[in-house]
């Protein structure tokens, strides 16, 4: 798979399908990692999530991000879109270019901006140029929308990323869906950790577990969790949590 096409025949339908309803990660799955207060309280996500708005902005400026304010958007503390690569990694949506610009789904949190800097440092280690997403943002579908002043977790709070591909900068395309056969409660990263076969899968798993020993997300939700993330990698930062899940 090496072309962009191709990479959206898979992808599109996926993100057509995306009436999904956010799944919590359980408190009682096995992979739940609490380490003591302290060690939670210094982890790369706990620090971007507790931010406050203006901190965030300074460190999204002190970082060089690109980036763009949104107007107010309900349930989004800080609502803006990336406005170009990070350490020279292209996120951006399924949708055509010239759609991009006006769709709610290139609309994300400011604090997980900082996460994605965080990713792309690791993505492009690895070569990788571009990412596609099926969202960020995007309004609850079963509950009201936010009210003014109240603000949202995962992706209604803009607040979490669902990665569906990756091109490397040989041009070639990595897809989680065909790359990472789900297995589900299989064990991610880790001594104990599922050995996928293909190179392009293996990549894959390495960038998810280099991202996971950072302790750069909360939640990282990947084939093994359940049916409805076989084709993507869900990334999420959550103010106030102190224990991380690799499933």
């Amino acid at each position: 798979m090496t072309r962009l096409p191709l990479v959206l025949a898979i992808l599109v339908p996926s993100l057509l399908g995306l009436g999904l309803g956010d799944r919590p990660a359980l408190a009682a799955n096995k992979y739940l990692e609490i380490p003591p207060v302290t060690e939670a309280e210094d982890s790369r996500a706990y620090r971007y999530a507790n931010l406050d708005n203006e901190q965030t902005l300074r460190e999204l400026d002190r970082r060089g991000i690109p980036y763009v304010r949104e107007e107010p958007v309900p349930g989004v503390r800080l609502p803006i879109r990336l406005a170009g690569r990070l350490h020279g990694v292209w996120i951006h949506s399924v949708l055509p270019a010239e759609q991009r610009k006006t769709t709610p789904f290139e609309i994300l949190d400011g604090r997980l901006a900082l996460a994605l800097d965080d990713l792309c440092s690791i993505l492009r280690a690895h070569g990788f140029v571009e990412v596609v997403h099926f969202t960020m943002y995007r309004p609850p579908h079963d509950r009201a929308p936010a009210k003014p002043g109240e603000f949202m977790h995962r992706h209604p709070g803009g607040m979490a990323i669902d990665l569906g591909a990756m091109k490397k900068d040989t041009g070639h395309w990595v897809a989680v869906g065909p790359h990472w056969p789900s297995q589900i409660g299989a064990k991610s990263c880790g001594p104990e950790g599922r050995k996928l076969q293909g190179r392009r899968g293996r990549e894959l798993l390495s960038v998810a577990c280099e991202a996971s020993d950072l302790r750069i997300f909360h939640y990282m939700l990947t084939p093994h969790f359940d049916d409805a993330h076989a084709d993507h990698l869900h990334l999420e930062i959550k103010a106030g949590v102190k224990w991380f899940l690799v499933n």
